[in-house]
């Protein structure tokens, strides 16, 4: 315990050092940890995602047990580090307890997953692919986590589906953009709109039909995301079906 204690601190001095106190600033008010924004209260080192990613590669291996310690830090950045390692783990392990203390882990904590960065970043590797390989048990945590009051687990359950859609499986995606599409916050939006398009890039034929059905009535930013990758005629069309949206 003290080996796995003296590592942790080891590792958030390492990360404090290579912090820039300009880049914390920006990222202060790019990731709105103002009051009343969604990452209020949020503390940054100022440090870049490739050397986050490139410190978490050099210090391989992480245990389950060292990367949930740092998913409890403080600073944004250590608790992106950790999510890194979690789902580098996931993916390379082939042992199948190992992945179960990291899903456990990582359920047991989403309240660190606490920006969309760190969602982003995690979701699709972990929960993603649990849901590929147990699709019963993992659609219907899922739905559990579309149904949290946590604005986080939604877009959880929401950014998983990125993975699904690489594997093929869309049902999830139409499922869950459905369940959220009028969602109060903006940051929904963008992820609802994001896997949709995700989705038209490999199935046009489901998210035009989910379009003509939802495009007229579905808030304005998820319909420019979700039309994105579509032709200037088609963007249009449903522009102008949802022409009376805010």
């Amino acid at each position: 315990m003290e080996q796995t204690h003296i590592l942790i601190e080891t590792t958030v001095n390492d990360l404090r050092c290579m912090g820039d106190p300009k880049r914390a600033v920006h990222s202060q008010r790019f990731f709105k940890t103002g009051p009343g924004q969604y990452g209020e209260g949020d503390e940054f080192l100022g440090i870049s995602v490739p050397d986050i990613r490139a410190y978490e590669k050099a210090h391989r291996p992480w245990s389950v047990e060292v990367l949930t310690l740092l998913l409890q830090q403080p600073y944004h950045e250590v608790r992106l580090l950790a999510l890194i390692g979690m789902t580098e783990l996931y993916k390379r392990t082939r042992s199948g307890a190992e992945r179960v203390a990291i899903l456990s882990a990582y359920l047991g904590h989403t309240a660190m997953v606490n920006n969309w960065d760190l969602v982003d970043t995690s979701a699709p590797g972990i929960i993603g692919e649990y849901v590929h390989a147990h699709p019963e048990e993992g659609n219907a945590l899922l739905d559990h986590l579309a149904a949290s009051s946590s604005l986080w687990e939604q877009r959880i359950a929401m950014v998983a589906n990125w993975r699904l859609i690489r594997y093929g499986e869309y049902e999830p995606t139409l499922r869950l953009a459905e369940k959220l599409l009028f969602h109060p916050h903006d940051l929904m939006h963008k992820a609802v709109g994001w896997m949709l398009r995700e989705m038209g890039n490999k199935r046009e034929d489901l998210l035009l039909a989910f379009l003509d059905i939802h495009a007229a009535a579905m808030p304005r930013t998820a319909l420019r995301y979700a039309i994105e990758k579509l032709s200037p005629a088609q963007r249009t069309y449903f522009m102008a079906q949802g022409k009376s949206r805010k």
